[in-house]
This record gives C-alpha cells, sequence and structure tokens, in this order.
C-alpha cells in the first residue's frame, strides 16, 4: 500500500510554509514560530493538582509492548522501554504500559497482568523508570509515575490460542469482523460486578508496588469505552449516562475505599465516529453512513469537527467523583485508526488516510481545547500530536502557553526519540534522523504477532531478530527515514 500525495511535515521546512499548508488542507492548529526556553518556558512549568505534582508539561502515554512473558511479568525488552520513558525528561508518566487486571483481559499474549506473582516485578519496573530519571535528568520529587489498568474486552487475545472476546453488548459491524455470532460472549452485570472487584484489587497492588496513580483505562474500543457506548443495554450497566458509568463509578468507589491515598485518572475517548473500512483505492472510508450509526459514545460527522458533547457531560461527573487528572485521545486503532492516530503510513491491516493527517491532529487538539475551557479545574493532557514531527514543540508550546491543555502526551515519538522532551526543554536542535515519521512499524509489527518498537528508526529494533520478520510480512524492505 503506498502513501497518499499528502506534504510530508519534514518538507515543511519553515513557519510560513507550515502555516500555508495548514490553511490549505484546512487544518486548524496554531503554534509558535519561535521556543522559549529556560525555566520560564511554557513547556517547562509545573502542574500541582489534586496532591500530585509533576514538573513541567510533557507527559509520556501508555502503550503495549507486546513483549512481556506468557504469565505477564515485564522482559528486558519492557524494562529498556521504561527506561527509556525514564530518561526522556517528561515528568508526567500516564500509565507507562496498558496493564490487564487478569489474564483474560489481556490484548495480547505478551500484555503485563497485574497480579501477586507480578507485584515485584512491576515495583522493579517503576525503580528501573526512576533511576533513569534520575540519573539523565534529576530530581525525582516532581516524577509522577502511573498505570494504565484495563480489560480489553472485544479486542481481547490473553494467548496463543487466538481472541477470545468479551463485550458489553452486540455490535452489527465489529461483531462482523471478529466472527461474534452469540450473545455468549457478553458480559453479564454479575461478571462486570466481579470484574468492578479485580479493577480495585489491581488498584490496591498499584498502591503497594509505589506508583502514584492508576488510569481507569475508557478509550480505544477496550470494555471501559465500549461501556460508555452501552446506549441498548438493558440493566445496571447501560442505557442512561449514570448505568453507562456504573463501571467507572463503582470502580472509583472501591478504590478510594480500599487504597485511598491512590490517585486517580482516566483516558477517554473524547469522541469517536463509523468504524472504517478499506476502499476500492486504498483509503479508508465509512463503512455505514452517519445517520445510521448508533454505538458510538461522542459521534462526530465523518471528516467533521468533534462531537464533545457526550465527554462534557461524562468530564462533570468525572469531576464530581473527586477525579482531577484526564487525558484525553479520540476513537479506537481498530476501526478509525486515522482519528486515534494521524498518520501518513498505515500499518498492514489498514487503510490509507483519507485526510491529510494534520487535519485529524487538529481535530484532537481542538476537541481537547473545548473540553479544557468547559472543565478549567481539571488537569487535561492531549494526546495526537507525534505526526507534527519538527513542529510538535511549537505547536505543543503554544498549546500550553494559551491553556488548550495542562500537558501534551507523547507516544509513538517517544520509541523512536525517547530523549525529544529534553532536548525541547533544554533548547536542543531536534535530531531530524529519530523523529518519529509515523511509518507504523510499531503497530505492524504487533499485528503479526511481533513485539512493537521503532523498526525504521531505533538501531535496536532494526537489528532485532523480529525485523527480518517484519519485512517479511509487510513483502518488502522496512521505510527509512529520508
Amino acid at each position: 500500500m503506498s502513501a497518499p500525495r499528502y506534504p510530508r511535515v519534514a518538507s515543511l521546512k519553515t513557519p510560513e510554509a507550515f502555516a500555508r499548508h495548514l490553511a490549505a488542507c484546512g487544518a486548524d492548529l496554531p503554534f509558535d514560530p519561535a521556543m522559549e526556553t529556560g525555566a520560564s518556558a511554557p513547556l517547562a512549568q509545573p502542574i500541582d493538582r489534586a496532591g500530585l505534582r509533576a514538573g513541567n508539561r510533557f507527559t509520556i502515554l501508555p502503550m503495549e509492548g507486546w513483549d512481556g512473558t506468557s504469565d505477564g511479568r515485564p522482559s528486558e525488552l519492557t524494562e529498556r522501554r521504561w527506561t527509556n520513558f525514564g530518561l526522556s525528561g517528561a515528568k508526567l508518566i500516564w500509565g507507562g504500559e496498558a496493564v490487564a487486571v487478569r489474564p483474560d483481559g489481556r490484548a495480547n499474549p505478551g500484555q503485563l497482568v497485574i497480579a501477586e506473582h507480578t507485584l515485584g516485578d512491576l515495583a522493579r519496573l517503576r525503580t528501573t523508570l526512576v533511576a533513569a530519571h534520575r540519573e539523565h535528568v534529576g530530581a525525582t520529587d516532581d516524577l509522577v509515575i502511573g498505570l494504565q489498568l484495563t480489560h480489553s474486552g472485544r479486542y481481547a487475545r490473553p494467548d496463543a490460542a487466538g481472541p477470545r472476546p468479551r463485550i458489553a453488548y452486540r455490535h452489527p459491524i465489529l461483531d462482523a469482523r471478529l466472527g461474534i455470532a452469540s450473545d455468549a460472549v457478553c458480559f453479564s452485570d454479575s461478571e462486570l460486578d466481579e470484574l468492578v472487584g479485580d479493577f480495585v484489587a489491581a488498584s490496591v497492588r498499584a498502591a503497594a508496588a509505589g506508583f502514584d496513580f492508576v488510569d481507569l483505562k475508557h478509550c480505544h474500543g477496550y470494555l471501559g469505552h465500549e461501556l460508555l457506548s452501552a446506549y441498548d443495554r438493558p440493566g445496571p450497566y447501560g442505557g442512561t449516562l449514570a448505568h453507562r458509568t456504573r463501571f467507572l463509578r463503582t470502580i472509583v468507589e472501591g478504590v478510594r475505599a480500599e487504597a485511598p491515598s491512590l490517585g486517580i485518572g482516566i483516558r477517554i475517548s473524547a469522541f469517536d465516529m463509523v468504524p472504517y473500512q478499506q476502499a476500492a483505492g486504498g483509503e479508508g472510508e465509512p463503512a455505514l453512513p452517519d445517520a445510521e450509526y448508533r454505538w458510538a459514545f461522542g459521534l462526530s460527522a465523518a471528516g467533521g469537527r468533534a462531537d464533545t458533547t457526550d465527554c462534557d457531560a461524562l468530564l462533570g461527573m468525572v469531576r464530581e467523583l473527586g477525579i482531577r487528572w484526564v487525558c484525553l485521545t479520540a476513537g479506537s486503532p481498530y476501526y478509525n485508526p486515522h482519528i486515534q492516530r494521524p498518520a501518513l503510513f498505515p500499518p498492514s491491516d489498514g487503510y490509507l488516510p483519507p485526510e491529510d493527517p494534520l487535519v485529524g491532529v487538529a481535530r484532537q487538539i481542538q476537541a481537547t481545547a473545548a473540553l479544557k475551557a468547559t472543565h478549567p479545574d481539571l488537569v487535561i493532557v492531549g494526546s495526537g500530536y507525534s505526526y507534527l514531527q519538527e513542529w510538535l514543540p511549537n505547536v505543543a508550546q503554544y498549546v500550553v502557553r494559551t491553556g488548550m491543555a495542562d500537558s501534551v502526551g507523547l507516544g509513538r515519538m517517544v520509541l523512536s526519540y525517547p530523549e525529544f522532551p529534553r532536548d525541547v526543554l533544554e533548547g536542543r536542535p531536534l535530531r531530524r534522523n529519530r523523529l518519529c515519521r509515523t511509518f507504523s512499524d510499531c503497530t505492524t509489527g504487533p499485528r503479526n504477532g511481533l513485539v512493537s518498537g521503532c523498526f525504521p528508526l531505533d538501531p535496536f529494533y532494526a537489528a532485532h531478530p523480529d525485523a527480518a520478520r517484519l519485512r517479511e510480512a509487510k513483502g518488502g524492505a522496512v521505510a527509512r527515514n529520508v
């Protein structure tokens, strides 16, 4: 699948060229032409809220590495990634990793699990991150580290035997894609009650392992997110917003009772769109018209502005629960990835972007800004920045300086370039040969049962045995940065 003919960000070499292209493609994406450095710079300012203090405005977003052991422990590859998180210079580690609260909730056979037998391993993983931060950055008293807790629900694949989905409700499009043909895989109310207890127990373990907070994952099509759109589900976990948030609310109540000193955050897909499919020309297209789709939390018109009405109501409830730290994202990597993580090059199971990826970046940033304006007392972390590449610092500075978000989240960028936050904060020139160009190999690898890493730009992964397997899976050489 070849890339569409959108200009590459690397070709937009001046502020004027970048601004012209943003105007031409209709991306509402303001930025600062010049960067500020030093202690007074916007990105260097601390965030202090609800008992947590992060020393700057960069956040490392949670990512799955597909590289844990079969029983849910971290491997050397996991430790390397967390070491890189620590040396990055970012002061907020949002979850670090999506960790399953029990084995059947794993999204892949290499996902970490938080259980009694892995508790010491997770504590050491956190210690590894802190040690790297102390060595390369300095003070750690303003370093905030969370752990993202999840059950993968519809996308559960706990072992090599293949997918074992558990769902909140039947979905005509996604059920067909995953081969779900029976109500037997739907969670019952009593099973969800039991899972609430598993999340609370996992939170208690996270506190014992030394984490500052847990993120109760409600994004990207996994179970927490799917429950938010369970409009047609009968009973206490579906229908009204109060019922659709019962899962979240009862977990929070349990955590407050069992681990009162532990912070709580929530990562939310703030809006969603119709599932996409590959059209005849290779580009993505909606699987059905917007008017016929009713299974989204925050349904937005295809290609249009984000509808944050649902998320606005949810954040009001989140505030009432005493949660002050929120990370916003959008959509799902499984059914509309160009919304969730804008990229020029799709993963092997994806489709060519139906819009300039900068439009997707702008959509997330503007949606986050709208929600921040409505909920100024919440700490809001934004997502979707990696595609900005050379212009990421300039957009990030504007966003933070003008209050559009409190912190800028980095995902794929730190896989290829872990020192990116430090270089920006210290005013060093960016290392262009390390900038993520969204080749999507970090996704194509896992989609083919391989580990996740930046195979094109990280020499470690370029030399890894899975690099050859990845080239074979793609049917050709891995794309290289130029």
